[in-house]
């Protein structure tokens, strides 16, 4: 049901130009593909339209997102400082969040990326608490901000 519940991120991807548009729904479809019971999560912020999947409805129990800007899309992984990267692809020097920019999906490294996720979304599940609510396969529409700024990349 959920990979088909397009309408609330297409009205919110419409603020973009129409490759960002496209790019990201070729992620969204990757990852639905890889994890249809998992959780898409989406935040419509102030800075970007941010899209998670979790196996609940919380963001701190994602395993994977794309961020949209105004100049493309950054593809990452949560807690990606803690899964291995031995080609070094992803970007970022923080605790925990690693990331991909993706300009064009043509490019977009799919059978890495696939191994990538299922070490993060391993570690996620194992990070669960017994007592979580476990959803499959729901689109959570968690916020949505009217004042907006997209800042390009």
């Amino acid at each position: 049901m959920a990979k088909q519940d397009t309408k609330e991120l297409i009205k919110f991807l419409k603020a973009f130009p129409e490759d960002i548009q496209q790019n990201a729904l070729w992620l969204r479809e990757f990852v639905w593909d890889l994890y249809p019971k998992s959780n898409e999560l989406i935040y419509d912020n102030y800075n970007a339209l941010a899209v998670g999947w979790s196996p609940t409805n919380k963001s701190s129990d994602a395993f994977c997102t794309f961020a949209v800007y105004g100049g493309g899309i950054n593809f990452g992984f949560n807690r990606g400082s803690e899964i291995k990267d031995p080609k070094k692809i992803l970007a970022g020097n923080g605790k925990l969040y690693r990331y991909l920019k993706v300009l064009d999906v043509t490019e977009f490294p799919k059978s890495y990326i696939k191994r990538l996720l299922k070490e993060a979304y391993v570690n996620s599940k194992a990070r669960l608490k017994k007592d979580k609510t476990i959803l499959k396969g729901k689109t959570i529409v968690k916020m949505t901000l009217e004042k907006k700024r997209r800042p390009i990349l």
